[in-house]
């Protein structure tokens, strides 16, 4: 049992022994670069990762729908018509609500 706590002591006086333990509390506690907030800093990478993926997927859609809109005169009315509720002079437009 005492020589177990000799060969602590001795590690504790050992001066690269404190300098390294140091230079751990150091990386671990610094401001700007804890390892708190690398964890922090990673986790944030993957959220805006999954908003990028999820923003190029939906720029692929509305590039696809602007394609069709378009590449065809009677869809680009269809939409307008819809979307906007756009007429021609001579007609009227009533818009129907389904109630749940």
């Amino acid at each position: 049992m005492k020589r177990i706590k000799l060969t602590w002591l001795l590690k504790l006086k050992n001066k690269y022994f404190l300098v390294a333990v140091g230079f751990i509390l150091l990386l671990l506690f610094n401001e700007r670069n804890s390892i708190f907030d690398q964890i922090e800093y990673t986790k944030n990478l993957k959220d805006l990762k999954a908003k990028q993926a999820y923003y190029k997927t939906e720029i692929a859609k509305v590039r696809q729908e602007k394609e069709e809109l378009f590449g065809n005169p009677k869809k680009l009315e269809k939409f307008a018509r819809e979307k906007y509720l756009m007429k021609s002079d001579d007609e009227d437009v009533f818009v129907m609500i389904e109630e749940k």
